[in-house]
């Protein structure tokens, strides 16, 4: 089996549960990660909507997430997102605008820790295209009714 991220709160593609939205209690989903490649020292995620209305925006960046079992994103250090404040913020697009797709991003890192300069997406890319081994990703869907 190859490197994967899944989630046991909703299968690739499927709907993401509301108590990981904006309208229910807005933590993150479990992740789990399997087979990561040989040398990884940490992992980095990105989670993203590219059906957001003014383009893709950025709901969640963590990096120096530790390559040890079990997988836990909550334990690297989290950027700032499109929200304006750091760590997790869970689907919540505009009601009535229809389904939209977020796309969870694993990055499987060659290092322990990332020498990441600012707190924005880009500085974390910027990061990444020196030490990324692999990547991994899972998307779910979500839509707030009117």
């Amino acid at each position: 089996m190859p490197f994967s991220l899944t989630s046991p709160a909703f299968a690739e593609a499927g709907d993401i549960p509301k108590e990981y939205t904006c309208e229910g209690a807005d933590t993150p989903p479990p992740l789990r990660v399997s087979e990561p490649p040989q040398g990884v020292g940490s992992f980095a995620l990105i989670v993203d909507d590219p059906d957001a209305p003014r383009g893709t925006f950025t709901h969640w960046l963590a990096y120096d997430i530790p390559a040890r079992e079990p997988f836990d994103a909550t334990r690297g250090k989290p950027l700032r997102n499109d929200f304006g404040r750091d760590g997790y913020g869970g689907p919540c697009p505009p009601p009535g605008h229809g389904p939209h797709r977020y796309h969870f991003t694993l990055y499987a890192v060659d290092v322990p820790s990332l020498a990441v300069n600012g707190k924005k997406r880009q500085d974390l890319e910027t990061a990444l295209q020196a030490h990324t081994l692999a990547t991994a990703s899972l998307t779910g869907r979500y839509e707030r009714k009117r």
